[in-house]
């Protein structure tokens, strides 16, 4: 960390104030420094490292100033008033202060006159009940339990007016897992390669991550907790007690390993097909809904698998429709454009439409599906154990390259699987010479 944003020894003393009933850790109290030179920072990976308490200290950093204002979240209500959780907490420190709770509200209100507010965001919507508010201090409790559409607006939040002299943080805590695991991974880098350090960041992106560890909360019976943890799965328990953003459950068809991430294609020689998984919906009602996923896979001579691009969207199906259009043009007229075709009269109707009215001139069939998803996969993952898929290096490699290795797995998505495996499929059809085990 570059010396203007990492603190000197001469600042390991965070800024406290009166509601904030003990001395941090060493590890919270790190957290606690970083302040406007810092925006976006989360806190924890392992179970029992203080990332709660740590959350709240933050959020009370500035209570004492006029005009401050913080937000607390968790995903629902329930969550919040959970014993020992964030309102359970805050009403042991605050109680015998000079604080008022106001319940209607969920606000405590300081003699300062600033505010700290307790919210939650069960819904996809619910974010919209706070599109007036006006917040210094945004904290997200559990952040792998949210969406990344509600993170990213409640940034719109955040702010101050001229001469309120405080910093602007949005803050959060949370162990690997949950259903935001990847994007949560994705946007701090967790779990990427190279040199294990308290300070993991995205630097350029003013992202930071905080490791802590069981260990670093001398406050918690490590003796009588570590039990209950050895009860678990391997995967959560890797999770929980040792924060590791890496370990997921693995499905059974693919390894990443098997995947030869290459800079660019073959120029000539490719055969190509987009092939699309129509599974989409917008994100509503705190749901985690399936993509629209196009995949552009090519097959060269000799055999070998290409997977060229991927685009996904979750959206309205008029911009699902521009979308496709979209990368129609892009793609070239050179390019076979494949979707699957739902059953039943609407899935007859929604092929028809795209013939009729999206894909004009363009050679473009709907593909009834038949099997299951795993039987459908399986040529995939037998040319990709013999090492012949590769993927072209781009932004989308990691989201993919996830879902392939926890194909098959409870609650995961498998839209960009099921679009490849359709594009094999399409593309083996008619070629009797393709090798799918090498």
């Amino acid at each position: 960390m570059t010396t203007a944003t990492r603190p000197t020894r001469r600042q390991f003393t965070p800024r406290l104030t009166e509601y904030i009933p003990y001395t941090p850790h060493p590890t919270q109290q790190a957290f606690l420094l970083m302040g406007d030179n810092v925006r976006e920072a989360i806190y924890g990976g392992a179970a029992g490292g203080g990332k709660s308490d740590a959350l709240l200290m933050a959020a009370l950093q500035y209570v004492d100033v006029p005009g401050y204002a913080a937000l607390l979240l968790r995903r629902t209500f329930a969550d919040l008033k959970l014993p020992g959780a964030l309102m359970d907490r805050a009403q042991l420190w605050l109680g015998p202060t000079k604080a008022r709770w106001q319940g209607v509200d969920t606000t405590w209100t300081f003699p300062s006159g600033a505010t700290l507010t307790f919210g939650y965001l069960q819904y996809e919507t619910d974010k919209f009940r706070y599109q007036s508010s006006e917040f210094q201090f945004i904290g997200f409790d559990e952040l792998t339990q949210f969406t990344e559409t509600q993170y990213r607006y409640l940034f719109s939040r955040l702010r101050r007016k001229i001469g309120v002299a405080v910093p602007l943080r949005m803050r959060s805590a949370s162990n690997p897992g949950g259903i935001g695991h990847d994007w949560v991974k994705r946007r701090f880098g967790l779990g990427e390669a190279g040199p294990d350090n308290p300070w993991q960041r995205r630097e350029a992106l003013g992202r930071y991550f905080l490791p802590a560890k069981l260990a670093d909360n001398p406050s918690l019976d490590a003796e009588s907790y570590l039990p209950s943890l050895a009860e678990l799965d391997p995967t959560t328990r890797q999770q929980l007690l040792e924060g590791d953003w890496s370990a997921r459950a693995p499905g059974s068809k693919f390894r990443r390993e098997w995947f030869d991430v290459v800079p660019e294609p073959p120029v000539n020689g490719l055969r190509k097909v987009r092939r699309w998984d129509l599974a989409a919906t917008e994100a509503k009602g705190g749901k985690d809904p399936d993509w629209t996923a196009g995949a552009l896979v090519g097959l060269d001579p000799d055999g070998v698998w290409w997977v060229l691009d991927m685009k996904r969207i979750r959206a309205r199906p008029h911009d699902v429709e521009r979308l496709i259009k979209m990368t129609a043009d892009l793609d070239g007229l050179g390019v076979m454009i494949r979707m699957e075709q739902e059953p039943g009269a609407s899935g007859v109707g929604a092929i028809d439409h795209y013939q009729r009215q999206v894909l004009v001139g363009r050679d473009f069939r709907g593909i009834p599906s038949t099997g299951a998803k795993e039987v459908r996969a399986n040529p995939v993952s037998s040319a990709a154990e013999a090492g012949n898929v590769k993927i072209v290096a781009g932004p989308w490699n990691s989201e993919l390259l996830d879902e392939l290795e926890g194909f098959p797995g409870e609650g995961l998505h498998d839209d960009q699987v099921d679009a490849i495996s359709g594009a094999f499929a399409d593309l083996a059809q008619g070629t009797p010479s393709v090798r799918f085990l090498g």
